[in-house]
């Protein structure tokens, strides 16, 4: 799910949730199915009085006889003290003429007397018993030995477990059609979570940083609000509004604020809880959530991660025609073409990062007719949103939200609102009373490297670290256009043994080949210094490979910048055509331009590559001074960088230029910053 751009403390209390509503409709927050507070109770009563009832019936009543072995019993009879027995089978019950005295089976060390008696026959026949209790006058009956109860408990103890697995059964069932987890008797139920208009949510007022987005969703509310004012000229709001933007950017924050400004029930589900692995089930529960939301309008309807049942059905390659997830987009399309936004106001809000692959059925006139782009905010939107999330934290004066939006370009509102957490709970372990501009500047690098490792590491490892990184570092002070190189520490975080942080002074929308190419030799700096100073490599620039690769292959295949390919687009900008998983686009072009594009690839790795090995070489001398350096102090900023090359020059150090206060990064996939780890 989709972060959002920022999210406030956002207090109140819960209204009542059983109260019925003035026009009528069930009370909010109850969903079907579930029973409520009183039932339950009515229930609990009735196995109560149940158990008071039959609990004394099937308890085994409590007997005065005392167990007598069989010999003591024959005796008995041949001593003419038995005046009546009764059998049933090997149990053999009666009654002395005169009490006897005999050992409890359990305490022999204790005995009982009564005239009652209860004995068992041996497995072997005795054919002398009989005859024995004819001739001292026993009255022998074969009536059942203290048999008792009403058929009625008869009837309800054999029943009883058939009862009890049909009441366990309609319990399960009842609870698995209304509650969250479904079960074998209501998987076609919806799972979304339904928001009330009376529940205290977010608005408007929580969004920061995207405000494009935001006007273009004024529209929306305002048709919910006043229905009547665009109707009354024949206008229509559109049924669907699909929210595209990067991950964390703010579009479920966005869906979420439209609900809370319109004032209407909220239904959220996520794409993937349509899909199961039975065939019909998506398609049930897009049916029962329509079925709600009318019941409920005017509403919001919003489905997140929509890419999860959108995908373009022409990209099945051959896969069955009638699976589950297409079964379930044809069953969304139908719904939203079912409804009428004039008479039952149903605005169906969808999210999603990956536009690219929707079907073209869900983006036709109708349907998700309208995209609203959810961007990375700028340095001020940065700045907005940094507000929102401090609402709460107490700042110490050192702290600048414009110089700390300044310092984080490229990042969304989800990754600063990590990043103030973490400041926070950095300052609260160290007992202060105020986030400090110290605990942000620590925040941001443990979330872009991880927290600081202490591991062994040998001496020619740690040496051939620091040379790597002395690398990045003199290359970026050394060409002209690079981004300012802000701090390099050979100090384990995270995976890295070592990094170098790179951060442009402003937010960058275009970036030109110039730029491109510098950034390529920059990642290539730490394995052109190891090649340069120990004339071998080490596996230590495996993420600059991926990032010099990531950036060559765009500059061939998406932005036209070889002579080898020329203008054209031989991939799209999803993640999967990176590594020739788009099967829904075949390759349209042979392998004539496949080759020429691999060249052109390997080509410009290699010029780059070159230029960063004869910068090294010449600068051969200051390369030595910061991998000293770094030996020395493990960290180097901006600063003690450029005073370390100066003195190896034998000159003075050049002016700093301008920059954030606060060392930071983007992520290491974005173009505005870059970090390289050795």
């Amino acid at each position: 799910m989709d972060k959002g751009s920022a999210v406030g403390s956002h207090g109140g209390k819960m209204p009542p949730r059983d109260k019925p509503r003035p026009d009528g409709r069930p009370p909010a927050g109850r969903r079907p199915g579930l029973p409520s507070v009183s039932s339950l109770w009515l229930w609990l009563v009735a196995f109560l009085v149940l158990n008071a009832l039959v609990g004394p019936c099937l308890a085994s009543a409590p007997t005065d006889r005392i167990t007598v072995p069989y010999t003591t019993f024959k005796k008995q009879v041949e001593a003419g003290n038995v005046a009546d027995v009764t059998s049933r089978g090997d149990a053999i019950q009666g009654t002395f003429k005169q009490p006897v005295t005999a050992p409890l089976p359990d305490q022999p060390n204790k005995s009982a007397t009564g005239t009652k008696f209860a004995s068992q026959k041996p497995t072997f026949e005795d054919p002398a018993l009989m005859p024995m209790l004819e001739a001292h006058g026993v009255v022998v009956n074969a009536q059942p030995i203290d048999e008792g109860g009403a058929w009625w408990l008869t009837l309800l103890i054999s029943l009883a477990p058939a009862l009890l697995l049909v009441g366990l059964l309609y319990w399960a069932s009842t609870r698995a059609a209304g509650g969250p987890m479904g079960g074998a008797l209501g998987v076609g139920r919806s799972r979304a979570r339904r928001y009330a208009e009376t529940r205290p949510t977010i608005t408007f007022a929580d969004v920061a940083g995207i405000d494009e987005a935001r006007e273009e969703l004024v529209e929306v509310v305002d048709f919910l609000k006043n229905p009547p004012k665009y109707l009354r000229l024949g206008g229509t709001i559109p049924k669907g509004v699909l929210l595209v933007g990067p991950p964390g950017t703010g579009k479920t924050l966005l869906a979420r604020a439209v609900a809370g400004e319109a004032r209407v029930p909220f239904f959220e589900m996520s794409a993937s809880e349509f899909v199961e692995m039975f065939v019909g089930v998506g398609a049930s529960r897009v049916r029962d959530l329509f079925e709600q939301a009318k019941k409920e309008a005017p509403a919001i309807v919003f489905i997140d991660e929509l890419d999860a049942i959108g995908r373009s059905r022409s990209a099945g390659g051959g896969l069955a025609a009638h699976d589950e997830r297409e079964q379930t987009l044809n069953q969304l399309l139908v719904e939203m073409d079912g409804f009428e936004t004039r008479q039952a106001a149903v605005i169906v809000l969808a999210a999603t990062n990956r536009p690219d692959v929707l079907d073209p059925a869900l983006l036709r006139a109708g349907r998700f007719d309208r995209r609203v782009a959810v961007q990375r905010p700028d340095r001020e939107g940065r700045a907005k949103i940094l507000a929102v999330h401090t609402r709460g934290v107490p700042l110490a004066p050192d702290v600048s939200l414009r110089d700390l939006a300044a310092a984080t370009p490229g990042l969304v509102g989800a990754e600063l609102r990590n990043l103030v957490n973490e400041a926070a709970l950095r300052a609260a372990g160290k007992g202060k009373d105020a986030v400090g501009r110290d605990d942000f500047s620590e925040a941001m690098e443990k979330i872009m490297l991880g927290a600081a490792r202490h591991i062994a590491v040998s001496p020619e490892d740690r040496r051939r670290v620091a040379y790597h990184e002395a690398g990045h570092a003199l290359i970026g002070l050394e060409l002209p256009g690079s981004d300012p190189v802000r701090k390099v520490t050979i100090v384990p975080r995270g995976e890295a043994l070592g990094a170098t942080y790179q951060m442009p002074v402003d937010d960058r929308q275009n970036y030109p080949r110039d730029y491109l190419l510098t950034r390529i030799v920059g990642a290539l700096g730490g394995r052109a210094a190891e090649l340069v100073v120990f004339g071998d490599l080490t596996t230590g620039a495996e993420n600059d490979l991926q990032q010099v690769t990531q950036i060559a292959r765009g500059m061939v295949a998406r932005w036209g910048m070889s002579d080898e390919v020329g203008p054209l687009a031989l991939e799209g900008n999803a993640p999967d055509s990176y590594v020739g998983l788009d099967l829904g686009r075949p390759r349209w072009y042979g392998e004539a331009v496949s080759e020429a594009a691999d060249r052109a690839v390997r080509r410009i790795v290699d010029d780059c590559h070159a230029r960063a090995v004869e910068i090294l070489t010449r600068e051969r001398a200051a390369l030595d001074a910061l991998a000293e350096a770094l030996l020395a102090r493990e960290s180097l900023d901006e600063a003690e960088l450029r005073s370390v090359v100066a003195e190896a020059r034998g000159a003075k150090p050049p002016p700093l230029p301008p920059a954030p206060s606060v060392e930071a990064r983007a992520g290491a996939n974005r173009q505005p910053a870059a970090v390289s780890r050795g």
